[in-house]
Parts: structure tokens; sequence; C-alpha cells
């Protein structure tokens, strides 16, 4: 699952919800921001070979605690820089500061904890093994599920999340219920 098909898919599959939370466009903005993000965190890969004693493969990146501290950066640069022109991107939603902060942060963990998912799912195969809770908790967390570059595999499963995304995507346009978040 961690050839980078998998990655997306994994994505895909954790940003499903958007569908039922925004309408229309938002829901697309959440999903496409998350999907963007996920291959984010094997850049440790590029630094390891530029800083090797400081840096590797399911390192830091590869943290939930790292995770949550580049989707709050993430955020507030998205309220502080967005924030006056996201309103002007969509129809149907009203964002604030703190709503852009909030989608933004959401999406970037959607994105950034789904590749950890992923890569604990299947890392133990041939790759350096995971600690998704460090400084929290030391040792490496993985199950051997898959093996790591099922091309079947990967290839089915974005084939179906694409599919789902499709419907959902379809329906967030056709229909509405009373749990969307409406426009004040």
């Amino acid at each position: 699952m961690v050839d980078v098909m998998g990655h997306l898919a994994m994505a895909l599959l954790w940003a499903l919800p958007a569908w039922f939370v925004w309408h229309d466009r938002v829901g697309a903005v959440f999903v496409a921001f998350a999907v963007f993000v996920a291959p984010i965190p094997d850049g440790d890969k590029y630094l390891a070979m530029a800083f090797p004693d400081a840096f590797h493969h399911h390192g830091l990146t590869h943290t939930v605690v790292f995770a949550v501290a580049a989707a709050l950066v993430v955020g507030a640069l998205a309220a502080w820089l967005l924030t006056d022109r996201v309103d002007e991107w969509v129809d149907n939603e009203h964002f604030d500061g703190s709503s852009t902060f909030v989608f933004a942060t959401g999406a970037v963990l959607v994105g950034w904890l789904s590749h950890v998912f992923a890569d604990m799912l299947s890392a133990p195969d041939i790759s350096t093994p995971i600690e998704p809770l460090w400084p929290v908790i030391d040792g490496s967390w993985g199950i051997d599920l898959i093996w790591y570059n099922d091309p079947l595999w990967n290839v089915v499963f974005l084939a179906v999340m694409v599919v789902a995304h499709g419907v959902l995507a379809y329906s967030a346009f056709k229909l509405d219920h009373p749990y969307r978040i409406q426009k004040v």
C-alpha cells in the first residue's frame, strides 16, 4: 500500500466524509487538498539523502506529533492568506478565519495521517520501521497486512476510491441533507 497509488487511495478513503459535510465545490477542494498532502511525508527520503545523520525514512515526518504540527501551521497560513478570498471561490459556504483554519487543518490531518496509517499496514516488509507515536510512545508499530508494492492491490484500491468519490460527488451536487454545514 505504500506505493504512491496506495497513499492516494488511502487519502481518498479518509476524505470520503467530506462529501457529507460540505456542498459540492467545497467538498471537492477538501478532498483534493487531502490527496495533495498525502505523499508529502515521504519527503523524508530526500531529507535523509541530504542530511543522513539527522533524518531517515519513516522518521519524524511519519509521526502523529509532526502531522498535527504541520496541520496547525498550514491551517494558520491558510487562515491568514486565504480567508478574504475563499468566499469568492465557493458559492454555498461562508468561511471566516476560524473556519478556514479548521478546514485547512482538517484536510492536512486527513492526508498526512492517512499516509502514516497506510505505511503502518505495510512498512514491516522491506522498509524501515515506523514509529507513529514517537516521542510520546517509543517503539515501532505496524501490521504486515499488505505487501509494500502490490500493484494489483494499489490499482484496485485506487480505482474503487475514485469511483466512490465520483458517486458521492455526483450526490453532493444533487442531494441535500440536514447535516451539511450551511451558509450563514
